[in-house]
């Protein structure tokens, strides 16, 4: 079995995030303990609508700015495209990276999906993504390094470090920037960089580099610094303490750095306002910076998926047509996420005085505390469905849309907040259009949260009750309390809203940890080889039939008119070929599978695949490898006539004029040559040195034998060689797999056998007959190729001592085939090497089989 992972590592990122933004949390209550929340609130009101317009203004700017990091990227890597692309996929990755945090993964997977499926190999994507990193962080460096110099005391003094001024820190900053320029300039070769080579960005990319990324750092933290009230300090010492707090907030790996810089700002600005004043530009800069973008992203892809082709923007829908259902629903989730957390903070928080004083005159106090205490359970709820739509459940996009409506109505009727339901209802209209992308048949309870999302719903509680415990702090808490229903308490409101709201999640946390554990790998009964045979004569694919070597285990899906069969070796569950049956459980049967190999802690892989089912394996986040070209001879044009066919038509009169002849014996008649059978194919392995294998390669098995009819060729009356008939009931296709014969049979009795086939298929109205694959054909060799395509191109090319490469297709290609590639679906990475090596041992039948012939 697998070895199971290690949960410890996998938790400490997000436990750590908790920690640090709990301590920024306690820090911040300390500093605002002589304020209210009421003068949080008035300090976001005060701000006048001119700086409110002034900080939008600057945020446009800075998100005009940002696709410059793309381009200059795209550059480095030496693939350009059109710059309305770059633009419409930078607003999408930023405004996703900058609210959701963690912007190598979030913005890395959108600028992946979105730059593979215009022409990038992982190679390139990987080189612009780490190069925009790269800028990111040169950029403050140069950023703070020059505020450093400008105003080293004044930065020096509001951190109470105990040296006087930070110039030496700001000229240490610059002189690093200086050195990367210079090493540029002088440096024309490439760099190899843990195994990789790095080619020197040229000295223009290098000046468009800094300029972008100075000016981004500059244009956000100006955002900021237009919302702060008068007696705020000089713009470049403000500059030089917004820098430090957001790369303490990178560092905290919180998303969005929350929590972690508000505190520091709050701390740093003190000597200038008061916190209350610090805070609420604070909320504004959210509201304008992160959130606002993030909504204009999610309308984006809302638009081009349910508006796809209408007028104009049918060009851009066709452009992104084939990545943005990949992109929607974790936006979706996203923006369930968010309206969770608005709808608990809202709970947590006086309601408008004057606007409940109307919802009371209109109705009963009753619905009003129910409303409230309502509110603050859809939001609970919602925090943990948004995780059923990152995977995609069905379940979860029908709950979520039936909780989004009530939490609309609770919004209006606790309190008149139609911000909130005018919120709702835009996060409503941008999902119910999207259903067909909530495909995911899985129950909610099938697979446990990961630590990352433990560790979001976890802060959001916290920050509730805080909020709660903030604004509420003027009131003495007694036991009384939770039994007081009156306009006015809104303190009473909070204490059963959280209760409730932590109720919820704490019920569907013992509920998983209830949950049954998922059941061992076991090997085929003869009743579920019986149930797989039914679904692969129903199929189009014979291949399949591998299924019913026996070797493997079956995975059924919930209907039992689909399966997928599959092997574990090492860390890898390696799956051979697509899901077979009924194509509306394909989906949901690939990741009920992907689900089994993550509740063992091992790699997800699909070996063999053809081109159809790509997409679903790039949704599983798995990278395509492509292993060869499978040779399909259509049969309904195939005969020995012209002059293509002459070698295939002399050796068929040939070997008829010297008495050899081909008969199909159908499959209850073949039990009765199995003796026959079992010495040819003995013979066979004895003459060719080696042993059976298994997974993708039949052996001569007698269950697996007499399940299918097989083809002799008998020389003179007696049987030398014989291969055992795939089929469907469908007849689309026809094809063999165990093909032996006798040393001593005549030569040419092989492609006799193939021929004599492919005839007798015709004539029974097949439409196909599948040679096989030829591994590693079809693979390009070019310089900007893949690393695998290329070492596979020469492989195949150079590496004939080894394996008949090249001889392999050329053979294949008498018959005048079709070819159609076919994939490798796993992690890529430093893992594939393992993967490899463990698909290699399926196939042996252990590391012996591997290194044995």
């Amino acid at each position: 079995m697998s070895a199971q992972r290690q949960p410890g590592r996998e938790r400490f990122g997000p436990l750590l995030a908790v920690a640090l933004f709990a301590g920024a949390v306690a820090i911040l209550h300390r500093e605002l303990a002589a304020y209210t929340y009421r003068d949080i609130a008035a300090a976001v009101a005060r701000i006048p609508g001119v700086r409110l317009a002034q900080a939008a203004g600057l945020t446009a700017l800075a998100y005009s700015v940002l696709p410059g990091y793309d381009a200059v990227a795209l550059s480095y890597v030496r693939h350009r495209l059109p710059f309305r692309r770059i633009a419409f996929g930078s607003i999408i990755a930023y405004s996703l990276s900058q609210t959701l945090g963690f912007a190598l993964v979030t913005g890395g997977s959108v600028r992946y999906r979105l730059w593979s499926s215009w022409g990038l190999s992982s190679a390139e994507v990987a080189g612009a993504v780490t190069f925009i990193a790269f800028s990111f962080g040169l950029g403050m460096l140069l950023a703070s390094g020059v505020v450093f110099l400008l105003v080293p005391g004044d930065t020096a003094a509001l951190l109470h470090l105990p040296f006087r001024s930070l110039a030496p820190l700001g000229a240490l900053n610059l002189a690093l920037v200086a050195t990367y320029v210079a090493w540029t300039l002088v440096r024309r070769r490439p760099i190899r960089l843990f195994g990789r080579i790095l080619p020197v960005p040229a000295p223009r990319l290098v000046a468009a580099q800094l300029t972008v990324a100075a000016l981004d750092w500059t244009l956000a933290g100006a955002t900021l610094f237009a919302l702060l009230p008068a007696g705020r300090p000089p713009f470049a010492t403000f500059l030089g303490l917004y820098l430090i707090a957001q790369f303490a907030g990178i560092l905290s790996h919180v998303p969005g750095g929350l929590g972690v810089l508000e505190t520091l700002l709050v701390l740093l600005l003190k000597p200038y306002l008061p916190a209350s004043d610090i805070l609420g530009a604070l909320v504004a800069y959210r509201g304008v910076f992160y959130l606002l973008p993030f909504a204009v992203g999610v309308f984006l892809l809302g638009v081009h998926e349910s508006r796809p082709y209408r007028t104009r923007a049918a060009v851009m829908a066709r452009t992104v047509g084939g990545w943005v259902p990949r992109l929607l629903p974790q936006a979706l989730s996203a923006a369930v996420f968010l309206t969770g957390a608005i709808l608990l903070f809202s709970g947590a928080t006086p309601a408008i005085a004057g606007r409940l004083e109307f919802i009371n005159a209109l109705l009963p106090l009753g619905i009003i505390e129910v409303s409230h205490f309502a509110g603050s359970l859809v939001g609970a709820a919602l925090l943990v469905l948004a995780w059923g739509l990152w995977h995609r459940l069905d379940a979860a996009f029908g709950l979520t849309v039936v909780l989004l409506g009530l939490g609309i109505g609770v919004s209006l009727l606790k309190g008149g907040d139609w911000e909130e339901a005018l919120l709702l209802t835009g996060v409503l209209a941008a999902l119910v259009p999207a259903h067909r992308h909530f495909y995911r048949r899985a129950a909610l309870g099938a697979q446990p949260l990961e630590a990352g999302w433990v560790a979001a719903i976890v802060a959001v509680l916290g920050a509730s009750v805080w909020l709660g415990l903030f604004a509420h702090r003027h009131v003495e808490y007694a036991s009384e309390l939770w039994w007081r229903f009156e306009l006015d308490g809104d303190a009473p409101r909070f204490l059963r809203a959280t209760v409730g709201a932590v109720a919820v999640v704490l019920l569907g946390g013992l509920r998983r940890l209830l949950r049954h554990a998922p059941g061992r790998t076991e090997a085929p009964t003869t009743s579920d080889l019986d149930r797989a045979a039914a679904i692969v004569a129903a199929s189009d694919d014979v291949s399949a039939n591998l299924a019913l070597l026996g070797d493997k285990a079956l995975l059924f899906g919930e209907t039992g008119r689909s399966f997928l069969a599959y092997g574990v070796s090492g860390r890898s569950w390696v799956a051979l070929g697509d899901p077979v049956g009924d194509p509306a459980e394909r989906q949901e049967l690939a990741w009920r599978f992907r689900e089994l190999a993550d509740r063992h802690g091992g790699a997800t892989v699909f070996y063999e695949v053809g081109v159809a089912q790509l997409p679903l394996y790039i949704d599983l986040g798995l990278t395509l490898l492509k292993l060869g070209e499978e040779a399909r001879v259509p049969l309904a044009d195939f005969s020995l006539d012209g002059g293509n066919r002459k070698g295939l038509r002399r050796n068929q009169r040939t070997m008829e004029r010297e008495g050899t002849s081909f008969q199909i014996v159908n499959q209850p008649a073949v039990a009765a040559l199995l003796p026959t059978l079992r010495g040819i194919s003995d013979a066979w392995l004895r003459e060719k040195r080696t042993r059976e294998k298994g997974f993708s390669l039949g052996r001569f098995d007698e269950r697996y034998i007499t399940r299918f009819p097989v083809a002799l060729v008998r020389h003179q009356g007696e049987v030398v060689a014989f291969a055992n008939l795939w089929t469907t009931d469908s007849r689309r296709e026809l094809s063999v797999d165990l093909m032996r014969y006798l040393p001593s049979a005549p030569a040419g009795v092989m492609q006799f056998l193939f021929t004599s086939l492919m005839l007798w298929g015709r004539a029974e109205g097949y439409g196909s007959f599948t040679l096989g694959m030829a591994p590693l054909a079809g693979l390009e060799n070019r310089a900007l190729a893949p690393l695998w395509s290329r070492l596979g191109a020469l492989m195949y090319r150079h590496g004939e001592h080894f394996y008949h490469f090249k001889g392999l297709r050329e053979y294949k290609n008498k018959y005048d085939p079709v070819w159609e590639p076919k994939y490798l679906a796993s992690p890529g990475g430093l893992a594939l090497p393992r993967v490899l090596a463990n698909i290699a041992a399926l196939i042996g039948g252990g590391i012996a089989g591997v290194i044995a012939k």
